[in-house]
């Protein structure tokens, strides 16, 4: 019965979740956190992994995996999950499991959908660029993960011939381009990345022994960190 820690600091969000996994209850959400205000990534994922763990009547280590969400996303946040993450498997003595972002997100709204339809998780970028792929609703990846600049014509090939969902905090950017498509949807209700989901995927790959070598693992970054120059000021 693998116990596993899961962590998601891909965006502004933070959250940490515990799964559970026996042959009887299946994957069991235990316990799970999200906090959706700016900049507490740094501040609280720590408190968060010791309030949840102990909440729910475990100690750390009693974890059998921990797991992360390695990206697409913030350059600063990804950082500060995935050191976290290999903080504690160093610690602990305990396997790392990496989940793509946009999948986890995907499995959030993907029992939901018709199974000719085609779903897209988008990921703000900078200006007219999004993180996105294409998965088919069985969850498996159909186009792989890509930083997109969006016009009106980035997605012909996939609307041409399916009817494609179109969710997360990036597809903002794509709905006055391409809203208007008669096969296009976009999701109203906001869907952003969870640790609840990358725990779920995470017991799988926990069963399937799919784990990184923690020491040399890197986040997904996609593109290199582009830092901001700073004004020099003249006194």
């Amino acid at each position: 019965m693998p116990l596993i820690l899961s962590l998601d600091t891909s965006t502004t969000v933070c959250s940490v979740a515990l799964h559970l996994t026996d042959g009887s209850t299946g994957n069991l959400l235990l316990a799970c956190y999200e906090l959706f205000t700016e900049r507490t990534s740094s501040a609280m994922l720590t408190t968060l992994i010791g309030n949840i763990v102990d909440q729910a009547g475990y100690s750390l280590t009693q974890l059998d995996a921990i797991a992360v969400a390695k990206g697409p996303g913030s350059y600063t946040g990804l950082r500060i999950g995935v050191s976290t993450a290999k903080g504690l498997c160093f610690a602990l003595s305990k396997p790392l499991i990496a989940i793509n972002t946009l999948t986890a997100m995907t499995e959030q709204i993907r029992p939901y959908f018709p199974a000719d339809y085609l779903l897209c998780p988008m990921i703000d970028a900078r200006r007219m660029e999004v993180y996105c792929a294409i998965y088919n609703t069985n969850g498996h990846e159909i186009q792989q993960t890509v930083a997109k600049v969006i016009d009106e014509l980035s997605f012909d090939e996939w609307l041409a011939k399916n009817t494609v969902v179109f969710f997360g905090d990036g597809a903002a950017k794509c709905r006055p381009l391409i809203g208007g498509h008669s096969n296009a949807i976009f999701q109203d209700t906001l869907v952003l990345p969870s640790a609840r989901t990358v725990g779920q995927l995470a017991t799988s790959a926990f069963e399937q022994g799919q784990f990184e070598d923690v020491a040399s693992f890197e986040p997904f970054y996609l593109k290199d960190f582009m830092a901001i120059p700073s004004k020099k000021v003249v006194f």
